[in-house]
């Protein structure tokens, strides 16, 4: 079969164990335009990065990813100017950059240059601006047949709700979670973090990744679009298919600390502003009252069946809650709990969670390196391979950093029409390169 991409792979049989070997890694010779910002899209871009892809950030004039004004900046007074800054850092670590005008002519037409070089587009501007910027999938394949693209936006390419604006919290708003978030007795909450952002950034790389196996296959490229709205519908554990079979009456109501189906689930104050969360399954409430020596609540009519147990949950939690308060240290409650395999883990914090050995050890947390700002934890990679490792070597890109380079090398422009472009505000560029 004829692969249809420019830079790949030579095909690799699973027992060729020498070329899989050599491999330095799993996407090495795919070519990746990321035109996204904040976190959804360059969440999905830097995996592929990270998997070895040539990822080229294509950064908008005047000031490139929104993400840079963001997070932490350096501290130096002569970078005070400087596109750099640790959200940033985080989400485009592995990238080349480059920074471009594309409301000019000379702008639209190094894009298409570099679309004509690469396998995979991905953007997350609002339905329908990619298209009046004369970018549509149409008019991309025009200029590579190909190519993958995939656009990755609030509500999806199509429907009632395609041209609304919105964000992470909008969306888990539409797909029913707010609701379902926060105390019985109080209005919704929000969780403060980009849930939907990371989940739908993820989900796109698996998409691509598809996507690019189904080229190899066919010599097809395609169009991918990626919704944060979908992705939150997705991530209901049940209560979609109970709705739809009972009504109303299956709603779900906010239970706070205590999951309503929990045996007990939930959150449990342990003293001294600390938590543990357990997790009991109906066969492992015998070991939770070993623990507790409470083994006369078995014949406690509240508490005798799982149904009870979740019809009295506060009643048990209180209960639960005054024994450790008795025991009032949090260690001491998990090792005792953990000597009867009953499923309990302290609630960190965050500053707790990131210093934790398991999470050091297994790379889940590691260190970016920047020029400008210095050395800063990030999360890592959460999957795991046996045949390679990730680069413990990260930086993120200065806006524009490798105009030069691409363009030159990639796009076959010379040296004096790379510098008129900088000179007539075609390309841009982080101050500090100048």
């Amino acid at each position: 079969m004829v692969k249809p991409g420019r830079i790949y792979l030579q095909k690799t049989t699973y027992n060729n164990a020498s070329k899989v070997n050599n491999m330095k890694n799993m996407l090495t010779g795919y070519r990746i335009l990321d035109i996204t910002q904040f976190v959804a899209g360059p969440t999905c871009s830097r995996i592929m990065a990270e998997m070895g892809a040539d990822v080229i950030k294509v950064e908008l004039a005047p000031s490139g990813d929104h993400a840079r004004r963001s997070g932490l900046k350096p501290r130096k007074q002569e970078y005070k100017n400087s596109s750099q800054s640790t959200y940033f850092g985080q989400h485009n670590h592995s990238k080349r950059s480059v920074g471009i005008n594309l409301k000019t002519e000379k702008g639209l037409l190094l894009l298409k240059k570099l679309i004509s070089k690469s396998d995979v587009i991905v953007e997350n501007f609002a339905p329908g601006v990619i298209g009046r910027m004369g970018l549509s999938y149409d008019a991309v394949k025009e200029v590579n047949p190909t190519i993958v693209m995939c656009s990755i936006s609030f509500a999806g390419q199509e429907g009632p709700l395609a041209g609304e604006p919105g964000f992470d919290y909008m969306a888990s708003a539409y797909a029913g979670i707010s609701e379902m978030i926060g105390e019985p007795d109080r209005a919704p909450s929000q969780v403060s973090m980009a849930v939907g952002d990371s989940a739908t950034g993820i989900s796109a790389a698996m998409a691509v990744a598809v996507a690019l196996l189904h080229r190899e296959r066919t010599g097809e490229g395609q169009f991918i679009d990626c919704s944060l709205l979908d992705t939150y519908l997705q991530m209901h554990e049940d209560y979609i298919p109970r709705i739809g079979l009972s009504g109303a009456k299956a709603l779900p109501t906010r239970s706070g600390s205590q999951h309503p189906n929990g045996g007990p689930t939930g959150i449990f104050d342990c003293g001294g502003g600390t938590y543990i969360q357990m997790m009991i399954m109906p066969y492992q409430w015998p070991r939770l009252l070993e623990a507790m020596r409470m083994t006369e609540l078995e014949n406690d009519d509240r508490f005798n069946t799982p149904r009870n147990r979740r019809k009295y949950r506060f009643e048990l939690q209180s209960i639960i809650e005054k024994w450790m308060a008795a025991i009032g240290n949090r260690s001491e409650i998990l090792k005792i709990l953990k000597e009867q395999r009953v499923p309990a883990a302290p609630v960190l914090t965050l500053s707790e969670a990131i210093e934790h050995p398991h999470a050091i050890k297994r790379g889940a947390i590691r260190k970016l390196d920047d020029p400008l700002i210095g050395s800063f934890p990030i999360p890592g990679q959460p999957p795991l391979f046996s045949r390679w490792k990730y680069n413990d070597k990260l930086r993120a890109p200065l806006l524009g950093e490798h105009n030069k380079e691409i363009f030159q090398t990639l796009c076959n422009f010379n040296e004096s029409e790379v510098e008129e472009f900088k000179n007539e505000g075609i390309i841009i560029a982080d101050p500090s390169l100048d």
